[in-house]
């Protein structure tokens, strides 16, 4: 290494002042490019981070928006689910609760018929499925763990 710098040292001695001159700004040049470019790099690279994350935000507002419509469709379908085609029981025998299940149907009440059965109905749009919750009531109604509770309020 001590080599080198003693090369060197001769090497600048032996320049003119002006060759000297011209070394050390073809030298500053060098530095200066080899700046500009990480500077310009770096900035670039940091608008390149806005773009991404502006359409990061875009993509996830209009996924908002989209599952917000989802929600939205849903509960008015099941609101007027019950006027529906194929729907399993008159409007009139059913009740609307919402959580955790949608309708609790009476079938045969609006005519003063005898009721044959109790219906619990979940309305379900798209490809939606059941949540835990509402696994949970299903196979409770349909294991027969039903009560029907007469409370008297004093």
């Amino acid at each position: 290494m001590h080599n080198f710098f003693t090369e060197l040292s001769a090497f600048f001695s032996g320049l003119s002042a002006s060759d000297r001159v011209y070394l050390w700004i073809l030298l500053s040049a060098i530095l200066l490019f080899f700046f500009l470019l990480a500077a310009t790099a770096f900035f670039l690279g940091k608008i390149f981070e806005r773009i991404s994350q502006r359409e990061k935000i875009r993509s996830e507002r209009k996924d908002a928006v989209n599952r917000s419509r989802a929600v939205l469709g849903g509960q008015m379908t099941e609101q007027v689910a019950p006027f529906l085609p194929n729907f399993p029981c008159n409007p009139a025998d059913v009740r609307f609760v919402g959580k955790p299940i949608d309708f609790v149907a009476f079938p045969g009440a609006a005519q003063s018929d005898s009721i044959q059965e109790v219906l619990f109905i979940e309305v379900k749009t798209g490809t939606s499925k059941l949540s835990e919750r509402e696994k949970q009531i299903k196979a409770a109604v349909e294991s027969g763990r039903v009560r029907y509770v007469v409370y008297r309020a004093e």
